[in-house]
């Protein structure tokens, strides 16, 4: 990857106007100087190619170089070098390059929110999360790496004597194998802690999504990163992704849990280190005592955010039989109010899912429920009079176990409802099955939600909110229990993650052995009696 960039950043980047109220359908091809930009920074060679399609109207966006088992070698090999001078690069000079990075973020968010949408078909506010998402991140580390990675001081066994320092070694090449829900910032945001770190990244985007991707790693040679320490290979995961895992020293997945379960399988093989953020059916409880107009608000974002393509998205809704019919009534209406479109401006408060895959997964999961005996209380079906994998934002009422959805993970605008009676049933639903990713309490009495909240089993909770305070609490840990994964993206462990620590100890005047003529029985007297001194010394 080269820092030049041959094209002036800022002009349009798609043929035609650019009004928010133009009909974006009317006008997606990108133009081919801009692709060819782009795709550019593939490590390929094959000389095969892979279409992308936006889902805005099925149109051909671009075509992808592919890369091989050649290809990805050659990309680790060069950043096993580059990796070795910038480790030794004053982690200083590192931040100045993601401060940079903020920057030119939120300089060209226009251009990064058009990619997005046009590769993803997400509406346009729900786009904007990605390029905010970035500048937090790159922000933050920007600003504590240094302090987060500085070598410190531990506790010696003989106080004076011993002298421990604890030291943050980076771990090397770390290989990202990143999602196309949030194809930017998933993009950018864990590898932008492993360059802090003083690692190098090798890392393979989903094939749908490729072109916002390769605009992050463009970004990131503009604010001065140095060449081979951020390299992007192309194709399918079963044959570049295993590639990254059999070369990596560590490996970031994000993706399903059964894809998941095969990356860790695959790490652990080679005694390799691998953070996980994998699937969930989020729940949120909303309580007899919430603000009913802003837990309604609430749930139509965590609900229909990027059309329920979000990780952390809700897709149960519990809540207390005392206010349930006052909230489903909000709720819906909320819902049937929604501006769906699949466009480039900001008008949409719902897009378009990603394929037909995803449409069918989620016409599947409604046709089951009700041909089960649910009710679908708004929506229900797809809509490809607005485009061709959009599907309406659905609600269901009367869902049960031996439905599809009921445990399963749906990953699309379907949430199903539910009464409870008692706080305690309903810490146990939320806390049923066998995810735990991200949770939202809605309650006057924050205290009490907080208590709640530390009986769920899940990685995040949000009090009053839908998702947003954690995700964008960058000093906040975020990351799964249970089989939504292990390990976490985001504050000091996100970083962390991407070091090997390594103790280095100094002793003077005793050693640990016998001097001064002791016998080895009078040494262990001594030692003992240092011991209990210690101890009453209030020594650790």
């Amino acid at each position: 990857m080269s820092a030049s960039n041959p094209t002036p950043p800022g002009g349009p980047i798609v043929e035609g106007p650019l009004d928010p109220e133009h009909d974006a359908t009317a006008s997606l091809a990108l133009e081919p100087d801009y692709v060819s930009r782009l795709t550019g920074l593939v490590v390929a060679t094959t000389g095969e190619s892979r279409e992308v399609i936006s889902p805005l109207n099925g149109a051909p966006l671009a075509h992808i170089p592919q890369s091989s088992d050649d290809d990805v070698a050659a990309a680790f090999a060069k950043a096993r070098v580059a990796q070795e001078k910038w480790a030794a690069t004053p982690v200083a000079e590192r931040e100045r390059i993601l401060l940079k990075l903020h920057d030119l973020v939120l300089d060209r968010q226009d251009e990064i929110l058009d990619l997005i949408v046009l590769e993803s078909g997400k509406a346009r506010k729900h786009a904007f999360d990605e390029p905010l998402h970035i500048a937090l991140t790159a922000r933050y580390y920007g600003r504590r790496s240094s302090k987060i990675l500085d070598t410190e001081r531990k506790l010696g066994v003989i106080p004076v004597l011993t002298r421990v320092e604890l030291n943050h070694v980076p771990k090397g090449v770390v290989g990202i194998i990143s999602p196309w829900n949030y194809p930017f910032t998933m993009a950018l945001c864990d590898g932008i802690a492993a360059i802090a770190a003083g690692n190098a990244v090798v890392i393979k985007p989903d094939s749908q999504t490729m072109l916002s991707a390769l605009l992050g790693a463009e970004l990131l040679a503009e604010a001065g990163l140095p060449e081979n320490l951020w390299t992007v290979v192309a194709g399918p995961g079963s044959e570049v992704g295993t590639s990254i895992i059999q070369r990596a020293d560590y490996v970031c997945f994000t993706g399903s849990t059964s894809t998941g379960k095969l990356v860790a399988k695959q790490a652990a093989e080679r005694l390799i280190g691998a953070s996980l953020e994998l699937g969930g059916k989020n729940p949120m409880l909303v309580l007899r005592d919430a603000d009913i107009e802003k837990a309604a608000e609430g749930a139509t974002r965590a609900v229909f955010s990027n059309s329920g393509q979000l990780c952390v998205s809700v897709e149960r809704l519990f809540v207390d039989d005392h206010v349930y019919d006052r909230f489903v009534e909000r709720f819906v209406a909320r819902t049937q109010a929604m501006t769906l479109g699949a466009t480039l401006g900001w008008e949409n408060d719902m897009g378009t899912l990603i394929s037909q895959a995803q449409v069918d997964t989620a016409t599947a999961h409604v046709e089951d429920a009700v041909s089960k005996g649910a009710r679908v209380l708004t929506g229900g079906k797809a809509r490809p009079d607005l485009a061709p994998f959009f599907f309406e934002p659905t609600i269901l009422e009367g869902v049960t176990p031996e439905m599809t959805c009921f445990g399963n993970e749906t990953f699309g605008p379907v949430v199903s409802l539910y009464r409870f009676h008692s706080e305690e049933e309903a810490i146990e639903r939320a806390n049923d099955g066998e995810y735990g990713l991200n949770g939202s309490i809605y309650s006057r009495d924050t205290s009490r939600a907080r208590r709640i909240a530390r009986q769920i089993k899940c990685g995040t909770i949000n009090i009053n909110e839908a998702f947003g305070a954690t995700f964008a609490s960058i000093d906040a840990p975020m990351g799964g229990m249970r089989e939504s994964g292990q390990g976490r993206r985001q504050g000091v462990e996100g970083i962390l993650r991407y070091t090997e620590t390594q103790s280095v100890a100094s002793q003077a005047v005793l050693r640990f052995a016998p001097q001064f003529g002791m016998s080895e029985q009078a040494y262990a007297k001594f030692m003992t009696a240092s011991l209990r001194v210690l101890k009453s010394l209030g020594r650790a």
